[in-house]
C-alpha cells in the first residue's frame, strides 16, 4: 500500500516537471490532480448576449467595440424648456426645435427616434444634416457618400450611439433601419412610416427647408432643429426663422424655442451665449 503512493506520488511529481518543462498543461493526469478546467478556443471575440451560447466560447479578451450596451440612459428633461420639447414630439408629427447651442435639440430628437424604433412605432429612422463647413473648406472627401457625409453628421453618431451601442448602431445601418439622408437627394421623396430628425437647419435655405418639411409621409414624425443665431451662410440666406415663424400659425406644428436657461452644457456655455 505503501509502494503504490510512492508510485503515485513520484508519477505527479513526473507530470508536473513535464508540464514545466515542455508546457503541457492539458494532460488528463495535470487536469486531475490540478481540479482545473481548459479554456475553449478562442474561436470568436464576442461576448454572447444574454440567453445566448456565443459563436466560439468564452474569450477573456472581448472587444470594446463590438460589446452590447448592457445598460440604457433614462431619458428625463433637465430643463423646463427640453420637457417642452419631449411633450411636443409626443404629440405632434412635426417639431420645430430652435434654441441657442447646449440645449440638448440634437440629442433629444435623436433619442426620441431610438425610442420609436425601439417600440416599434416607426419603421426606421432617416437623419439628414446639411453638409456645409463651419466657415473654412475642408476640400473633398475620399469614400462613398456615407463615407463623404461622416464628417458632418458626427453628432447624429454620437447620439446614437449614446443611445444604442455602436455595434447595433451598425447593423441597422446595414439593414436599412437607420437611413443617411443627405439633403441634396430627398426631393421627390415621400417618407413614410419613419422618424426623421434634420439637424442644423439653421444651414438650410428657404426653398431647401420647404422641400424638407413637405417630404412628411403617413405615419411618421419629423423633428427639425437648429439655431438661427448660428447659421454658416451668409446673412439673410437662412430660412429657418422664416420657415418657424410661418408654421407658428398653422395647427398641430409645435414650435419649440428654447432659451439660455435651457442650456445643459458646461455653465460657461450660457455666460459666453450672453455676452457673444
Amino acid at each position: 500500500m505503501e509502494s503504490s503512493m510512492t508510485k503515485r506520488s513520484a508519477l505527479k511529481r513526473q507530470t508536473r516537471e513535464a508540464a514545466r518543462e515542455f508546457g503541457v498543461l492539458d494532460t488528463p493526469e495535470f487536469i486531475q490532480e490540478a481540479k482545473v478546467r481548459r479554456l475553449p478556443p478562442h474561436v470568436g471575440q464576442n461576448r454572447p448576449r444574454r440567453g445566448e451560447q456565443g459563436n466560439g466560447g468564452w474569450s477573456p479578451y472581448p472587444s470594446n467595440d463590438d460589446r452590447d450596451q448592457a445598460y440604457l440612459k433614462t431619458l428625463k428633461a433637465k430643463s423646463d424648456g427640453q420637457a417642452e420639447l419631449m411633450e411636443a414630439i409626443d404629440a405632434h408629427n412635426m417639431v420645430l426645435a430652435l434654441g441657442p447651442a447646449g440645449t440638448g435639440k440634437t440629442y433629444l430628437a435623436v433619442a426620441k427616434a431610438v425610442e420609436a424604433l425601439e417600440a416599434g412605432k416607426v419603421g426606421r429612422i432617416v437623419l439628414s444634416r446639411p453638409a456645409v463647413e463651419a466657415g473654412e473648406s475642408i476640400g473633398f472627401l475620399p469614400g462613398d457618400m456615407e463615407d463623404k457625409l461622416a464628417p458632418y453628421l458626427r453628432p447624429l453618431y454620437d447620439a446614437l450611439s449614446d443611445r444604442l451601442s455602436m455595434k447595433r448602431v451598425k447593423a441597422l445601418m446595414a439593414e436599412g433601419l437607420i437611413e443617411i439622408a443627405p439633403i441634396g437627394y430627398m426631393r421627390g421623396r415621400t417618407l413614410n412610416n419613419a422618424f426623421v430628425v434634420v439637424d442644423e437647419a439653421q444651414n438650410c435655405t428657404y426653398v431647401q427647408l420647404k422641400m424638407l418639411l413637405t417630404r412628411l409621409g403617413w405615419h411618421s414624425t419629423m423633428v427639425v432643429t437648429g439655431d438661427p443665431q448660428q447659421s454658416d451662410l451668409l446673412p439673410g440666406i437662412s430660412g429657418l426663422s422664416d420657415v418657424a415663424e410661418r408654421l407658428q400659425a398653422v395647427p398641430n406644428i409645435a414650435v419649440v424655442k428654447l432659451a439660455e436657461r435651457d442650456i445643459v452644457r458646461h455653465p460657461l456655455v450660457a455666460s459666453m451665449i450672453g455676452v457673444l
